[in-house]
């Protein structure tokens, strides 16, 4: 069965599956603009990092496309900077649109001064190079994924079958299709190496029991969910082989930050000699960031936590902490970051990058 497609794109016409509506309902909402895809970031009706800067860029390209092409390149530089800086504010922490906005302001900057390109030829090429991400994040997903299966059964020898636990979402619903974390577990499915993935719930905001589970059950893959407070006496009772979780930025020194409840994970996983595993594209490391002390935490509405729908389910009047996200330091990443590149350890991130 192929897997879930949560972000449509053809001839300038964009559609995301508003992940709010899921497990309930599948439904596709259009986005016909920059304003549109930056407030459904900040919905969260599209999330995860990849996906985020995806639908962020093929929206800026639905406007290129659709709007009367301007006089000078000047002028096509400032109209794209000026929305590109604007969708980086949707979601702080994860850095994958900062990265693609940058690539994109130096293909416009490098355009601007070809005096051999026009401003119609250079709305084009930049809409092209748009465009290209959503193939591009397919193949290093599948590249991660591969990267990911063959070093966990390379740590794993003598085990035929192995357990695997992840956190939030990190498939289909989060990138252009297949998945980071997830697509390392949907390669070990694969290789019929899998004897069962655990998913947290994911508190809050239950991205893994909403998410993940749906893309589980979806594609047949062997799954149990637990609660958050279960991970411990999973990983001693249930005999856990490695836990793998996604990213949202990674800093120089391999410091990761995730969504909220990763941290513990890692540390739990420590405790009980469980590898733990980050899978992230390259574009996820900010290189810019030494540590994981300078990396901007969002934090979420106190409602995610006070009320079930539109159900209080808090005592009123409660005082309420909400970060969305925490940073794993990088000496609990035992197994590696792994990336479209390869398997790496955290302090072989920088050497990469020189």
């Amino acid at each position: 069965m192929a897997t879930l497609e949560a972000i449509k794109y053809n001839g300038g016409q964009l559609e995301i599956l508003d992940q709010l509506l899921l497990p309930e309902s599948c439904t596709f909402i259009p986005i016909c603009n920059v304003q549109d895809a930056w407030t459904a970031i900040r919905e969260m009706k599209v999330r995860g990092a990849p996906a985020i800067a995806i639908v962020g860029c093929l929206s800026l390209a639905v406007e290129l496309r659709k709007s009367p092409v301007l006089e000078t390149k000047e002028q096509l530089h400032c109209f794209i900077k000026e929305k590109l800086d604007y969708l980086v504010t949707s979601r702080p922490t994860a850095v994958n649109m900062q990265l693609a906005a940058e690539s994109c302001l130096k293909l416009s900057t490098l355009l601007s001064g070809d005096t051999l390109v026009g401003v119609t030829e250079a709305s084009e090429a930049i809409v092209k190079h748009l465009e290209a991400m959503l193939a591009n994040d397919i193949a290093d997903n599948l590249a991660i994924g591969e990267h990911g299966s063959t070093d966990i059964r390379k740590k794993s020898i003598g085990k035929e079958k192995l357990r695997i636990m992840t956190h939030c979402n990190t498939g289909s619903l989060a990138t252009a299709g297949y998945g980071t974390a997830l697509g390392v577990i949907r390669s070990l499915h694969k290789a019929n190496v899998l004897d069962q993935v655990y998913c947290t719930e994911t508190r809050p905001y239950n991205q893994g029991s909403r998410l993940t589970a749906f893309e589980l059950v979806y594609e047949k893959i062997p799954a149990t969910l637990i609660c958050d407070n279960m991970a411990a006496a999973a990983m001693k009772q249930l005999k856990i082989d490695a836990v793998i979780v996604g990213a949202d930025r990674v800093a120089a020194n391999g410091d990761t930050a995730n969504k909220i409840g990763t941290y513990q994970l890692a540390v739990l996983a420590k405790s009980h000699n469980v590898l733990f595993y980050v899978a992230a594209p390259f574009s996820s490391i900010d290189f810019q960031i030494a540590t994981g002390e300078w990396i901007p935490i969002e934090e979420r509405p106190h409602s995610e936590m006070t009320h079930t729908g539109s159900t209080r389910t808090a005592a009123a009047g409660i005082n309420c902490w909400n970060p969305g996200f925490d940073v794993t330091p990088a000496e609990l990443i035992t197994g590696g970051i792994v990336t479209e590149k390869g398997v790496f350890k955290p302090d072989q991130l920088v050497p990469l990058h020189k």
